[in-house]
This record gives structure tokens, C-alpha cells and sequence, in this order.
């Protein structure tokens, strides 16, 4: 059989093309009732079903062009119009009246608008019962029978019986999609004598996506006979839109011709299928099925749909129920994980160590956190490789948010060696730097899937061979499913996501703290330096009229003063030279941040040899070799300020020497550099007393020493601050390792 795209084009329907089927615009409707497509203003008839011929009296071609009237009565017509002024048509199907059109019937008219036009449709009704039941009544009493199950599994149970008391329908199924799309039967009443179909599955192919789709736009499917005769629309394009009629939302629309086949090759003569749609998602079907053929009276209909309604919003109930323990597990830990997150330094911090964990987030056999260079992993995970692996696989190939699989090895090929540990993967991106991630995996779950019939062959071929037929035998077939975790729930999913939500406002907060925090330091910074300027400047003069002075007591009036005074003078102008040498360094070290660095192309050898030069003196005198294995490369930089470097390196290494045979070895490796840096690493190593690592840090403070005023020849404890923020200011780092009485080795770096 054929049906026409929306450009009007035929083509052939098989099982291969199913799921870009147009089943909104199948061109024809089923044979239960006549169709009209009217000016919503004008009420002009632009087309028509074939079979209003047979229903109305009048063919398609004859009513189209004339107005509504031709067909309608005056009271009808104002019916249709009180409907089309009170009632919301739009995508919304409204009864409007029962009642003969052109002698004929009578009909249950309904009427609603899409796309700009106004679609009459009008069931045959078979006949009038003033004895039909009260439907309102029945739907009352199901409520109530429903509101008292206590499961899920008893509240589907639970609404089958009560549709089937309602709908007389042979067979009843609740039907719920996976995630997958497949879906399984959870819930089912029969009439006697039928075989069970209960807690069989069906493939995604069953039920194509865009019927799934269309379930949630039009909740209803009626089909009383898969076998009735199509009735074509005339003309097949719409006048106003060119198009063909769209019948989304209308209860004659004509059925995919594979899932009338479908339904025959089940032995089903009618079918009834009310959508149950939770939160926007296709949760399940209402589905019943039916051995002879059955028209479904309007108001039995509507009463179904109604029901179908309210059986959707207790689902939501139900399921909110069974997952509320689990819910509040979940968020307690969120709350828990933020504050955490908020009294720790760093992220990693905040997730590992708290009370409730990143593992305790989700139901989870492992965990993994990919941050700050580093890989966390908890309980059983991959391996630190394959997990990094993952991360980036992840980062190139699947760049969302979010990713979750409960199958990773068919989507990722690596999976399948991991399967044991992480056949389930849920994951989040931390941040917008590449490769941060927090994953949670589950392991590979062996089970035993009951299906109706073979899910690999959906499909068989016609003898013919021009077509292909749905598959004919529904009878139980078992298959193993491996490569599978059991599958993360929507609640777990959502929670992931605002997890995430809440890590990136945390991090986004911390930058703006730390920005903020940055800003005031070096705003603090500054108004240090200026104030280390200005106070060793002002006092080099009152130092050097105290030192000036003090001499000429000395020297003037020495034979005045006993030993004690003459003593007491001596040390006043020590101290006064002493506190000139420390006003000098500071004010070295200040003027350092204030003027420009004089970036050009030096030869490190060069620059070398003028430090050895300056230093020439205390090499000699303390008898230290200076050895330079390799020579030194070029490289970017102030050469004054590199000398100085150089300069106080090799004096505090030939200084802080005690061995009988002193050297110094100045280097550099290609190796070891961070990221951003240039390649060379440069370092000044020597033999000397060595520096205990308890005051790595320490010795880098201003006026820092670790040894008596006159041990060592003495000195100002300036010249390694001095040294740390000239290579600071070249955008590198400057590092030592030292053993005590094994030497000490002070690398650095050049930035570019």
C-alpha cells in the first residue's frame, strides 16, 4: 500500500522505511466515519472523505466549495458555532452534537482546529441505546478502586480489570516503554480462554518513534476493523495549505497499513489505545485488543480517555512513591556534597571528603573524579588508563553535559573489556577544561528477556517478495542479554544533572572569589611596595647621619669616654651599618616590581660569565669550582636582572659550603618544564651544608636566615627573595631539593 508525503508524493510502505513513515498525513481515514476539512471563518467545504457519498448521500467532489450548510441544519450549524466560540478546538477534539446529516445516520459529530483548519469528523453510530450505561458513574467507581492499591505493580493490575469492566474489550494490557523504546507487558485482564501475554517484551520496532510522538500529542487510538476499506481524501492537497490534510489529532485518521497487518497477523479485530504520558514522556499505553470487530460508543470513548487521564496522573504518584525514600537519599546527599564542597578548598575536597560522598549520590559500584590533572577513583572502577581513556573519548566524541548508557560497549569499543566493572556509565562534565569529569559506573547484569515472538526478525517477506509483512508468530522466545547494567532511572539522571548545575555555580563562584581575592592582593601588593620604597629611601639619610655622628664621637671624643662607652659607640655604628645594608636590600627588592623588564634575546653563556665575574672574588677566596657541563641555550629575557640571579645562587652555594673540595655545577635539562613554560629547566647545583626540607619555603621569606648573623660570612637573608621574584616577574618558578650534608640544587624557569 502507498500513503503521500507531506509534499503530496506516494511512495510504498515497508518495515524498513517505518519509523519516517508520515502517519499524521496517511492521506485517508478509516471506514467508520466520513471527514471534513472546512474554512474555519467560512465554513466552505476544502475537502472531503471519499465515503461521504455513502454516509451523506452527496459525493466528495459535489460538497467541495460549498458552504457547511449544505450538509448541516441551522441548529447544527449553531451548535458548530457555539462549539467553535466557547470550546477550545485547537488540537483539541470536542463533541458537538448526535444527530442525522443529510437524512442520514445518525452520527457523533466532534470537531476541532490544526494548522488553520477546521476538521469535522462524523462516527456512524450503530445504534441509539436509551439504556447505555452511565459511564460518568463507572468511571467514579474505578477511581475509587484505584485509590486503594498501594504498588505500582497493584495499581496496574488494578486499572486493566477496571478498563476492561468499563470497555468490554476481550483483552486489556498495561504496557510500559523502557528506555530503549522497547517495552514490556506489566499489567493484564483477559476474557476467558485468551492466552497471556503478561511480562512479555516488544521491540522499540513495534511501536515506530513516531507513533511514540504522536501518542503524546493525541492520547487516543481507536481501530475498530484492521481490516476496513480506506476511504481517500479529495482533493489530496489541501487548497489553503498545500499540504496534505495533517490528522494528528483525529480520531478517523487511517492506519499504517503495517500495523493493520501487524494487528491481523495477531488475530486482533479491534483495537483501543489511551496513551499514558507522565511528565511529557511517554510512560505507557492503555492498551486493549478485541476478536471481533467493535465500534467504541462516543461516550464510552470519552469516559476511557478521561480515565486513561487520571490513570496517568496516579502513575506519576505511584512512581513518586516507590522513588521518595530513594529521592530523599538523593538529595540529602546533594545538600550534603554542597555544603561540602563549600567548606573545602577544592572540588575534589569537597566530594571525597564529606560523610556522604560522590559513591553515595547514585546507586553505584564505583566511581570516578577526573579534576585539577588528577584521577580519583572509588570502589570498583576501571583502570586510571582506561578511565582517563574514557574521559576523552567522552571530551571528542560525546562533547554533552551529560552522558548515560547502560550499555557502554556498544557506543564505545573499549567498553566491552570493562563490562565487568562499567557496562553502566553515568557521567557529568565538571567544567569547561577539557577532561574533568565525574563518572559513576555499574557492572555488566546477565539476564533472561521473555519476548512476544523473535525481536531480531520483525520483519518477514510476502511470497511475492516485493514487501515486506510484520513477523506472524508471537509465541515466547527467550533471549540472554549481556553487555547490560541494570538501567539508570530518571530521578538518578535529572540529580546528575543538577549536581552538575551546582559544581559549576560553585566553581564559577570560587573564580569570582578569587578574582576578587586577586584584585585586592595586588592592589595590597602595590601599597607594600610603594611603602617599602618609600620607607627604606627615607631612611638611608637619618641611618647615615646616625652612622656619621657616631664616628665622629668616636673619633673626637673616644679619649673622654672609659672602654664601656667607647664599646657602646662601636656597636651603634654596627648597627647603624647593618640596618643601611638592610634598608638597601628592601630597597632593592621594591624597585625590582617597579620598572619594566628589558625583555630581548640573551645568550645564557654570556650571561653566566658575568655573574662568575662579580662573584669572582668569593670564589676565589672560599676556593669553589664552577663547572658548566653543557652550554647554555638563548633565551628571552632581562640579562641584567639574569645575572643577578645567577650572581646570588652561586654566592650563597660557594657561601654555605663546608667540604674540603667546593663546587658549583650551573646547568640546564630539557626536561620536567609545566605546561606553558619554555623547555629549559636551569639549575645551580653545589655540595654544600644543604637545606632541610622544613624550610623549603621558608628561606624565601625577606631577611629569612637559617644560621647566626656571622655564620657563613653573614649576609641579609634578601638575596633568595630577590632572586624568586625576578623569575616570578619572567613568568617561571623557581624550586629547590636538598638533602642536609649532601649538596642543594636550585632549578628555575623562564616563562615565554
Amino acid at each position: 500500500m502507498s500513503v503521500i508525503d507531506e509534499s503530496g508524493r506516494e511512495f510504498k510502505v515497508d518495515l524498513t522505511n517505518c519509523d519516517r513513515e508520515p502517519i499524521h498525513i496517511p492521506g485517508h481515514v478509516q471506514g467508520h466515519g466520513a471527514l471534513l476539512a472546512v474554512h474555519p471563518d467560512y465554513f466552505t467545504i476544502l475537502q472531503a472523505s471519499q465515503n461521504v457519498a455513502t454516509y451523506f448521500g452527496t459525493p466528495a467532489e459535489t460538497l467541495l466549495g460549498k458552504e457547511l450548510s449544505i450538509l448541516l441544519d441551522p441548529t447544527q450549524m449553531g451548535a458548530l458555532r457555539d462549539a467553535r466560540q466557547s470550546q477550545p478546538l485547537a488540537q483539541n477534539p470536542v463533541y458537538v452534537f448526535q444527530g442525522e446529516i443529510g437524512g442520514q445516520g445518525p452520527f457523533d459529530v466532534s470537531a476541532h482546529t490544526y494548522q488553520g483548519i477546521l476538521i469535522i469528523e462524523a462516527e456512524a453510530v450503530d445504534q441509539i441505546d436509551p439504556a447505555a450505561p452511565d459511564f460518568q458513574a463507572l468511571v467514579t467507581e474505578s477511581l475509587v478502586r484505584l485509590q486503594s492499591t498501594k504498588t505500582l505493580e497493584d495499581f496496574c493490575q488494578a486499572a486493566a480489570v477496571e478498563f476492561r469492566k468499563i470497555s468490554g474489550f476481550d483483552r486489556v494490557m498495561i504496557y510500559r516503554f523502557l528506555q530503549d523504546a522497547s517495552g514490556t507487558v506489566v499489567a493484564e485482564d483477559l476474557a476467558p480462554g485468551i492466552e497471556s501475554f503478561l511480562g512479555l517484551h516488544y521491540p522499540a520496532s513495534d511501536i515506530p518513534k513516531q507513533a511514540r510522538a504522536l501518542f503524546v500529542q493525541n492520547a487516543s487510538r481507536i481501530i475498530p476493523d484492521p481490516s476496513y476499506e480506506p476511504s481517500p481524501i479529495v482533493p489530496t492537497l489541501n487548497p489553503l495549505t498545500d499540504r496534505p490534510l495533517d490528522m494528528s489529532y483525529a480520531s478517523l485518521r487511517g492506519v499504517s497499513p503495517m500495523h493493520t497487518q501487524y494487528l491481523r497477523n495477531m488475530g486482533v479485530c479491534a483495537s483501543m489505545s489511551q496513551a499514558i504520558v507522565v511528565d511529557g514522556q511517554l510512560w505507557g499505553l492503555i492498551a486493549s485488543h478485541h476478536y471481533e470487530n467493535r465500534r467504541v460508543p462516543y461516550g464510552l470513548r470519552r469516559g476511557c480517555e478521561f480515565l486513561a487521564k487520571l490513570v496517568a496522573l496516579m502513575v506519576r504518584g505511584k512512581v513518586d512513591e516507590e522513588q521518595s525514600s530513594y529521592r530523599q537519599q538523593i538529595e540529602e546527599t546533594h545538600d550534603a556534597l554542597v555544603e561540602s564542597m563549600s567548606r573545602h578548598r577544592s572540588i575534589v575536597e569537597g566530594l571525597t571528603g564529606g560523610e556522604r560522598r560522590i559513591e553515595h549520590f547514585v546507586d553505584c559500584t564505583g566511581c570516578a573524579i577526573l579534576a585539577d590533572g588528577e584521577c580519583h577513583l572509588i570502589g570498583q572502577t576501571p583502570t586510571p588508563t582506561q578511565v582517563r581513556v574514557l574521559a576523552e573519548w567522552l571530551r571528542r566524541e560525546r562533547g554533552d553535559e551529560l552522558y548515560v548508557t547502560d550499555s557502554l560497549s556498544r557506543e564505545y569499543p573499549e567498553g566491552e573489556r570493562m563490562k565487568d566493572v562499567a557496562s553502566g556509565v553515568l557521567s557529568i562534565r565538571l567544567t569547561k577544561v577539557p577532561g574533568e569529569f565525574v563518572l559513576w559506573f555499574r557492572p555488566e547484569v546477565v539476564k533472561t528477556v521473555n519476548w512476544a515472538g523473535n525481536p531480531t526478525k520483525p520483519v518477514e517477506p510476502t511470497p511475492s517478495g516485493d514487501r515486506l509483512n510484520p513477523r506472524k508468530s508471537f509465541e515466547l522466545w527467550q533471549e540472554e542479554v549481556r553487555d547490560r547494567s541494570n538501567p539508570w532511572k530518571r530521578l538518578e539522571i535529572e540529580s546528575a544533572r543538577r549536581l552538575r548545575i551546582a559544581i559549576t555555580e560553585m566553581v564559577i563562584r570560587r573564580a569570582e572569589e578569587v578574582s576578587r581575592a586577586n584584585v585586592r592582593l595586588e592592589r595590597s601588593n602595590v601599597e607594600l611596595d610603594s611603602f617599602a620604597y618609600i620607607a627604606s629611601h627615607d631612611l638611608k639619610e637619618p641611618l647615615r647621619g646616625i652612622h656619621n655622628y657616631s664616628t665622629f664621637l668616636l673619633e673626637d671624643y673616644g679619649e673622654a669616654l672609659d672602654e664601656t662607652g667607647r664599646e657602646r659607640l662601636r656597636t651603634l655604628v654596627r648597627l647603624a651599618e647593618r640596618m643601611e645594608t638592610l634598608t638597601d636590600s628592601l630597597l632593592h627588592f621594591s624597585r625590582l616590581g617597579r620598572q619594566e623588564l628589558d625583555l630581548q634575546k640573551h645568550d645564557l653563556n654570556d650571561v653566566l660569565q658575568e655573574a662568575i665575574e662579580a662573584t669572582s672574588a668569593r670564589l676565589e677566596e672560599t676556593g669553589t669550582e664552577v663547572r658548566i657541563p653543557w652550554p647554555l641555550p638563548t633565551v628571552t629575557c632581562d640579562g641584567v636582572q639574569l645575572v643577578e640571579v645567577f650572581q646570588n645562587l652561586i654566592a650563597n652555594a660557594a657561601k654555605y659550603n663546608d667540604k674540603p673540595h667546593k663546587w658549583i655545577e650551573v646547568g640546564v635539562r630539557s626536561e620536567g618544564a609545566l605546561p606553558g613554560e619554555q623547555p629549559h629547566v636551569l639549575y645551580v647545583r653545589d655540595n654544600g651544608i644543604g637545606i632541610p626540607r622544613k624550610h623549603f619555603e621558608s628561606i624565601f621569606r625577606i631577611f629569612k636566615r637559617l644560621h647566626g648573623r656571622t655564620e657563613f660570612g653573614g649576609g641579609t637573608g634578601a638575596g633568595l627573595t630577590i632572586t624568586e621574584k625576578v623569575v616570578q616577574r619572567h613568568g617561571g618558578r623557581l624550586w629547590l631539593e636538598s638533602e642536609p650534608g649532601q649538596g642543594t640544587t636550585f632549578f628555575f624557569t623562564l616563562g615565554a
